[in-house]
């Protein structure tokens, strides 16, 4: 009988494994044939635009820099990306892990659309695990001549659930490979790069009921544009990037159906307040230019394309992390809304925090995250942390409307008071080893204090619980309505939560 069972079983495994192997040479081929005309970011030649005039005019007062801000506002992250495509008179090049069809998305959608009747190219690829389902929007914007819409690593299937959730299973170890940076490039000389997706709870826009994320991006201007523009070019024309028409060849959109469809949505009375609000009477100088710190040494850091293939043939954006936080020499104060860091990034904190470096980490607490699962992995590493010496906190705002509570969203890395690195990548596995992930690092002094001074805000009290160890017990401090107390287990967080959270810790965590 476990003869028989184990044969039964050994088959089936095999056959398992040749079903994967034809699936995959079957997308590879069909990804081959699908592969859109190779493009490249406009040079900055011709008749200037007004990004051109702007960004040029404070480039020659400080020669051989380039021009940074901290997008922390939500409402300014929305107006700066809405001016930049307002003004842009050349390109727009966009990469996006998520784009939600509510009212910032539709709104940004119409500020593309609007961009592109005015002859400006605009290229956008997006990570097809949140397209699924939203096809038509992207379809709708596709349609134009000026503008071109690709995905990342997409499912070929896309109007039949059982044959995409096939085709998913059979081919898990591809599609586990997400593009999970986020930039905005406008006309080669503005760029916006962070953690924000594009969506209500990101930019703070009413309409949708969604939670509201406290997120960072960056406002750049300079030569490290021109860097950005060849990150973006390495993934456009990589052959996991197809055209979304390969995916609906069959597809047929009226466009004046799918432009009332757009005015409905961006021209709404609730639409048209949050965009006033946001800007708020400002133009492009007023945001896109003014408020940039100027500064030599910034670089841009970028996971290379052979990742998303499997392959690691140089460095990836997690050595260069490593190597910052080697480099310490006092103080770390490390913000990432998802924490686990796996055997290798658990071992560099605990050396660096026994070595006499002050280690602080912001992650959500479980009342907060958007993501229990991951919470649950990550509860794995407090005991060790904490008998290092590290600092760990857990965001907790008060609850808003609704009894909706705000979680973090941010990925922030802070080094003795000196530099930042701000970008898309949390300190998980999966930024480290799969997913795809760009990050700016940089030194100014205005500009990472006021990034110290937000950790200080986020993990006041009032904010956030402090988790402490003692006697080997963990404990979460706490501040509700002026009563001070400390708990035994996770505050706030719900019944259902907690037992789905010590559920799920059960389970292998390394690859959350």
């Amino acid at each position: 009988m476990i003869s028989a069972l184990f044969l039964w079983l050994s088959v089936a495994g095999l056959a398992l494994l040749a079903a994967s192997a034809l699936a995959v040479r079957s997308y590879t081929r069909f990804a081959k044939r699908a592969r859109g005309a190779e493009s490249r970011c406009l040079p900055r030649s011709g008749p200037q635009t007004v990004l051109d005039r702007l960004v040029e005019d404070a480039m020659a007062a400080h020669p051989g820099q380039n021009g940074l801000a901290n997008l922390l506002d939500p409402r300014d992250a929305f107006a700066a990306r809405s001016l930049s495509a307002f003004a842009a008179g050349r390109s727009l090049d966009l990469i996006y892990y998520i784009w939600k069809t509510d009212t910032s998305g539709w709104l940004l959608m119409a500020d593309l659309l609007a961009a592109a009747d005015r002859g400006v190219r605009v290229r956008l690829l997006l990570d097809d695990v949140n397209v699924q389902g939203f096809d038509l929007a992207f379809l709708g914007l596709n349609q134009h001549p000026n503008i071109e819409v690709r995905l990342f690593n997409p499912v070929r299937n896309r109007g039949h659930w059982v044959r995409r959730s096939l085709e998913f299973a059979l081919g898990l170890s591809r599609f586990n490979r997400r593009m999970h940076g986020k930039v905005w490039i406008a006309d080669g000389c503005l760029a916006i790069l962070g953690g924000r997706n594009v969506g209500d709870t990101y930019f703070g826009a009413p309409g949708s009921g969604a939670r509201m994320a406290q997120d960072a991006d960056m406002l750049v201007a300079g030569g490290i544009v021109t860097q950005a523009e060849q990150v973006f070019d390495s993934f456009w024309n990589l052959g996991l990037s197809l055209p979304i028409l390969t995916l609906w060849p069959s597809f047929r959109l009226n466009e004046r159906r799918f432009r009332r469809r757009l005015l409905r949505h961006s021209a709404s009375p609730l639409a048209t307040a949050y965009r006033m609000q946001a800007v708020a009477g400002r133009g492009p100088a007023d945001l896109l230019v003014t408020p940039l710190r100027w500064t030599e040494e910034v670089t841009l850091l970028s996971d290379p394309p052979d990742k998303a293939l499997g392959q690691r043939r140089g460095p990836w954006l997690l050595d260069s992390i490593a190597d910052l936080l080697r480099g310490a020499e006092s103080e770390i104060r490390l913000t990432t809304p998802y924490f686990v860091p796996g055997t290798p990034g658990l071992t560099l904190l605990t050396d660096l925090a026994q070595q006499g470096r002050r280690v602080q980490v912001l992650t959500n607490s479980l009342a907060s995250t958007d993501l229990f699962s991951v919470h649950a992995a990550y509860s794995h590493y407090r005991r060790p942390l904490l008998a290092a010496g590290a600092e760990l906190f857990e965001f907790a705002p008060p609850a808003r409307r609704l009894r909706r509570r705000d979680f973090l969203h941010s990925k922030i890395f802070l080094i003795d008071r000196s530099r930042a690195l701000v970008g898309s990548h949390n300190f998980d596995m999966r930024s480290a080893y799969i997913n795809i992930e760009l990050g700016l690092l940089f030194r100014e002094p205005d500009l990472v204090a006021e990034l110290w001074a937000l950790f200080d805000r986020q993990t006041d009290p009032a904010c956030a619980f402090s988790v402490t160890l003692e006697d080997g017990l963990l404990h979460w401090n706490i501040v509700e309505d002026g009563r001070k107390g400390r708990e035994r287990y996770e505050p706030e967080a719900s019944l259902p939560r907690r037992a789905a959270s010590w559920i799920i810790a059960r389970l292998p965590h390394d690859w959350f």
